[in-house]
């Protein structure tokens, strides 16, 4: 009876003081880890003689308003004194055993595999947690995250509306529909910054495919005359005529704006989200190929033709190209400065006007 009472008692004792063994298969800590417990250690005093100096101070105080003794007031700060002493001392040799056994062990700090068991009784850990029995703990691989990335990347899609300048005529007289002539661009670009300390100026490049439709008006088609490509009436009444022309290209441009510096211990980074930007640059690739959709109908039924040519497109596509906007979005226009026909009498140059999306 007596040897179960004192283990009860003892059980007890360990209860109340939050006595914990932890059973570590791998520390998990990362070199910017390490450099806090160093600096912990340098906390830990501060902190215990702060706390000890407010106890010092109530005990003070109690003792002018007559509420304690010479005599309680001394035992008091000096069990203060000793039990703040005590904190220290366990406090510095936790932070040691951590580091001891890392160095011990020698552990890769770029990449460390981490996991734990925590076995306790008692009060809450310093997560907050009541440890009540077994708690188990997964690591996971800490990765090595660069310091300073000064390049990004990301997606890139716009699309708008398409139409061709021609030479001595207006928009107004275009031989092209405005609303039904559409463009579509898809890529993938990355961001450089390019001063080491300054994000207000950045490269961005990258590779895309352009779609450029074209939509001619009054009845008509694309023909492949020999030397020259004309626009002629079809015979019978189209419900849709579009020339489409697809391009690689390769886009640079200067981006110019602010931008927030988010700054960590680990890492900084550069966000242009909801800031002002304007890019202003070119392009430059090849024509993959055309092809031509013409819808009518004939003897009463449907009929759909799809025609893939070369129309005397040029090969070699290069333009000069510029979007403003906000965050993610912008306003988007190109031209191309290399005519849409190699010999045609006379020059018809590609432009277009959307909006855009960077999606970094």
């Amino acid at each position: 009876m007596k040897t179960l009472i004192t283990l009860c008692s003892v059980l007890t004792i360990w209860v109340l003081s939050s006595t914990y063994v932890y059973a570590q298969k791998y520390p998990d800590w990362t070199k910017a880890e390490i450099e806090k417990l160093d600096s912990l250690k340098e906390n830990i005093v501060l902190e215990e003689k702060s706390s000890l100096k407010d106890k010092v101070e109530s005990i003070n105080v109690r003792l002018q308003s007559g509420a304690l003794s010479e005599a309680e007031a001394e035992t008091l700060k000096q069990e203060a004194a000793e039990k703040h002493a005590l904190n220290i001392e366990n406090r510095m040799a936790i932070v040691n055993n951590q580091l001891a056994l890392i160095e011990r062990n020698g552990i890769d700090s770029t990449k460390i595999h981490g996991s734990s068991i925590i076995i306790g009784l008692g009060d809450k850990d310093l997560n907050n947690s009541r440890l009540w029995g077994v708690q188990v703990k997964e690591g996971s691989v800490k990765k090595n995250v660069k310091y300073d990335r000064r390049t990004t990347s990301g997606a890139v899609v716009a699309f708008g509306l398409n139409n061709a300048i021609t030479k001595g005529e207006s928009l107004e007289d275009s031989d092209f529909k405005v609303a039904g002539s559409r463009f579509f661009e898809m890529g993938w670009a990355w961001k450089t910054r390019v001063f080491k300390n300054s994000n207000w100026l950045r490269v961005k490049y990258g590779i895309a495919l352009q779609f450029n439709g074209l939509k001619p008006t009054d009845n008509r088609y694309f023909v492949d005359a020999g030397e020259a490509t004309e626009l002629q009436t079809y015979p019978l009444n189209l419900k849709k005529s579009k020339l489409r022309m697809d391009n690689l290209v390769i886009p640079i441009h200067f981006e110019f704006g602010p931008s927030r510096k988010n700054e960590t211990e680990e890492y900084f980074r550069y966000s242009t989200d909801n800031h002002f930007k304007v890019g202003i640059g070119g392009y430059a690739g090849i024509n993959l190929g055309a092809r031509q959709k013409l819808k009518f109908k004939e003897d009463g039924e449907n009929q759909k033709q799809k025609l893939k040519a070369n129309y005397n497109t040029n090969n070699f596509i290069y333009g000069l190209s510029a979007y403003v906007g906000w965050g993610a979005a912008s306003l988007y226009a190109k031209y191309d400065l290399n005519t849409i026909f190699k010999n045609n009498p006379i020059d018809q140059r590609n432009i277009s006007l959307g909006v855009r999306f960077d999606i970094d």
